[in-house]
């Protein structure tokens, strides 16, 4: 079998790397990513579902009699790949809203997006407490900062769907779930910023906390300040050069600045991602449309077609299906999914008077992308020699994401139709 699939003979080392390894490991999943999305799509469900199994199937097909693809998640070009691919896919989600309507939404959809980080955040620290007491304090606050996450496109295709785009309700549930990714982010930069110091073995102080904390805060908003003057006055710059592709050269560059910049105050990359993608508004770049450079969203859809599968499809071939073989994994599956339901259900409790509680809580419930890059993350972070989020707990994070996103398309339109 593995004659058929050369690259599933490889190891983890430098022979898993080679050219023709990447370009069929490369086929196989740009291919069966896009087919098993068509799928699921028109099962009603979104794409990113039908590539996450793509990835499941494809990390556990020795399993079924298949070859052993197992290496090729630890292949260092694709591990790589897949890491831009979630920096660019955090940055079309940024994309998709600017400062401005995050301003303009107001304090009602802010006080949602409260509601809707801490509530999970405790439920999270409390499934951790209950079901893996052994396990240091650390591991229980990244479970809260997982189920913290929410998925804004998942939530918007259903209401666009829908036709209700415009409606009242629908800009609380958008304004609140961008304002929910942003503490998220914080939220994930804040307790990665404790693991990481924990596992060098610096001291935890309440100082150390709160300069972590300060860290996150003003490098969000120093970068969504400075990024704000600077980029008009670039794209304005830019109209002196005549080349095709300057709207995505430059995109690309400050995207990639700020991710490293992210990365060397030390949070995740996806950080300045987000904030890259929140500074760029379409009206930067009116001139270079106008003289015949397509929009960035355009220009974009080639890059994620090709390297946002292949995150997520790593993300499946990280899922060994064997650890739901154990009852307590299983045990551990249901109570962090039960979690993350109801831990965005009680946005309800805070919802505008006329705006549907249910409805509000329903469609801020999916993990989608954002669940699956924070429970990557947590896999790369290693406490004590081992990883804090380890297969047993990445399994049952996967479970609770595929379980949220699933539910939501059917039950959020039923609660809009119902109303």
């Amino acid at each position: 079998m593995n004659a058929l699939f050369p690259f599933a003979a490889a190891g983890a080392g430098h022979d898993s790397d080679a050219v023709p390894t990447v370009l069929l490991a490369l086929a196989f999943a740009i291919v069966c990513a896009k087919l098993a999305g068509e799928l699921v799509e028109r099962l009603g469900q979104p794409a990113v579902l039908g590539e996450l199994i793509v990835g499941i199937l494809a990390g556990n097909a020795a399993l079924l009699g298949g070859p052993d693809l197992s290496a090729l998640a630890s292949s260092e070009t694709l591990t790589v790949m897949a890491e831009l691919g979630a920096v660019l896919l955090l940055f079309h989600v940024g994309l998709e809203s600017t400062p401005k309507e995050m301003m303009a939404v107001g304090g009602r959809a802010g006080l949602v997006a409260v509601v809707g980080v801490v509530t999970p955040m405790l439920l999270g620290f409390g499934v951790g407490e209950l079901m893996r007491p052994q396990e240091p304090w650390m591991l229980h606050a990244f479970l809260g900062a997982m189920l913290a996450a929410t998925s804004v496109g998942i939530t918007a295709r259903v209401l666009k769907d829908a036709d209700t785009l415009r409606a009242p309700f629908a800009r609380i549930i958008l304004g609140a779930a961008v304002i929910d990714d942003v503490l998220g982010l914080l939220v994930l930069a804040v307790v990665s910023g404790i693991i990481t110091a924990a596992a060098t073995g610096t001291v935890l102080s309440a100082a150390s906390v709160v300069s972590i904390v300060a860290k996150a805060v003003v490098f969000l908003i120093g970068a969504l300040l400075v990024g704000s003057l600077i980029s008009p006055r670039l794209f304005r710059g830019a109209l002196a050069l005549r080349g095709r592709g300057v709207v995505l050269a430059l995109s690309l560059g400050f995207c990639f600045v700020l991710s490293y910049l992210a990365l060397r105050a030390g949070l995740a990359p996806i950080v300045g991602a987000f904030a890259a993608g929140l500074v760029l508004e379409d009206v930067h770049f009116e001139g270079h449309v106008q003289r015949g450079e397509p929009p960035l969203h355009e220009s974009l859809e080639p890059l994620t077609a090709l390297l946002v599968p292949v995150f997520f499809i790593r993300m499946g071939m990280l899922v060994d299906v064997r650890s739901f073989a154990s009852a307590s994994v299983l045990g551990f599956a249901a109570v962090l999914t039960l979690a993350a339901i109801f831990g965005k259900l009680a946005c309800g409790a805070v919802a505008p008077k006329g705006v549907s509680g249910l409805t509000l809580g329903l469609g801020m419930m999916p993990r989608g992308e954002v669940g699956l890059i924070f429970a990557g993350i947590g896999a790369q972070l290693v406490l004590a020699d081992r990883p804090v989020v380890d297969a047993g707990t990445y399994a049952a994070a996967v479970f609770m994401v595929v379980a949220t996103t699933m539910l939501t398309p059917p039950l959020l339109l039923w609660s809009i139709r119902r109303k």
